[in-house]
């Protein structure tokens, strides 16, 4: 019986290879491929139209876009026209994006529950091809519709997954979303808390856990040599731990820790500044919330993520041989 995994990308490799990454994880029996969207580097569409466009069975995920930057309207356009490249094999992942980032891009965000809430009942009704009239907080259409004159007015199975990291965005996913893409960068038994407050939200709307699906993002760095693993992952981590706050707050690492990489680190952070910040971050902490070393290593730890709810990890190459990766979680 096959396991799901699916694949992580981001911007470290020039975008034609990762059309052949995309090609290669989908005949190694892959579920899905996943473009991040993170920091001002690389848009996620883009890459998720081509790799549509070169395969013929693999699903492909944003992994996430924010519900800041892109007018309504325009989102429910975009995945209506990836959808027709690619019928039933788009996810939209979505999330509350984060600061200083957004800020420093002019973004408040303020009541990002709200926010979220309503774009994704608007977004959800677009591609049910309704006609919407909604006025809430943030998001105000009077009596649109995807204007499909030609091609297919049906309307689309795009499940519609957030990435949510704090309680109540949790919450707020198992009550309104099809799924969590589950947060990278934490450990394994992160997700026990997780599960509950999807549950919870779940209930709301009348739903069980069962109902949703939980995508994780794993940092996964395979290498034959153990030490050269641990390395890469290393110096992924001192820049993510200084640059997203809330994924070093929920993977519990002090915030002495973090303060002492933020002062090393400038925006955008240089390699020579990752380089003598890598350091500060534990061995310890780098085998608690991800998946490195050598293959059978990697495998084992994926596993302790899927023992506590991740229903299909999503592995995120970093250094290294990204074929190793997908030959060492291969189903077929």
């Amino acid at each position: 019986m096959t396991e799901r995994v699916a694949l992580y990308l981001q911007d470290a490799h020039d975008l034609r290879e990762g059309l052949d990454y995309v090609r290669y994880a989908e005949q190694r029996g892959f579920e899905a491929v996943w473009q991040a969207e993170s920091r001002l580097v690389r848009d996620a569409i883009v890459p998720m139209a081509a790799y549509a466009a070169v395969t013929e069975r693999i699903k492909v995920g944003s992994g996430v876009i924010n519900n800041w930057t892109r007018n309504i309207g325009l989102l429910a356009a975009t995945f209506l026209t990836l959808d027709d490249l690619a019928p039933n094999r788009i996810i939209c992942g979505i999330g509350a994006w984060w600061d200083p980032l957004a800020r420093n891009v002019g973004i408040e965000r303020k009541k990002p529950l709200v926010a979220m809430r309503e774009t994704v009942t608007v977004l959800r009704r677009l591609l049910n091809m309704e006609r919407v009239t909604f006025h809430g907080e943030f998001v105000h259409v009077n009596e649109i519709e995807l204007d499909v004159v030609h091609g297919r007015r049906e309307p689309r199975h795009v499940p519609i997954m957030i990435g949510a990291t704090g309680d109540q965005m949790m919450e707020l996913t198992g009550e309104i979303a099809d799924g969590a893409v589950l947060n990278y960068c934490v450990p394994p038994e992160y997700n026990d808390r997780a599960l509950e407050l999807l549950e919870k939200g779940a209930k709301k709307a009348g739903r069980s856990l069962d109902d949703l699906d939980r995508p994780q993002l794993v940092v996964c760095s395979v290498d034959h040599d153990h030490d050269k693993a641990i390395d890469n992952t290393r110096m992924l981590l001192t820049q993510y731990l200084a640059q997203q706050p809330h994924i070093a707050k929920a993977s519990g690492v002090s915030p002495e820790v973090v303060a002492e990489i933020q002062s090393i680190l400038g925006w955008p952070a240089t390699k020579e500044q990752i380089n003598k910040a890598k350091h500060l971050v534990p061995e310890e902490l780098i085998h608690r919330i991800t998946a490195s070393g050598t293959p059978a290593e990697a495998r084992a730890k994926v596993e302790e993520y899927r023992k506590h709810g991740c229903t299909c990890p999503i592995l995120y190459s970093v250094g290294g041989d990204v074929k190793l990766l997908i030959d060492t979680f291969a189903q077929a």
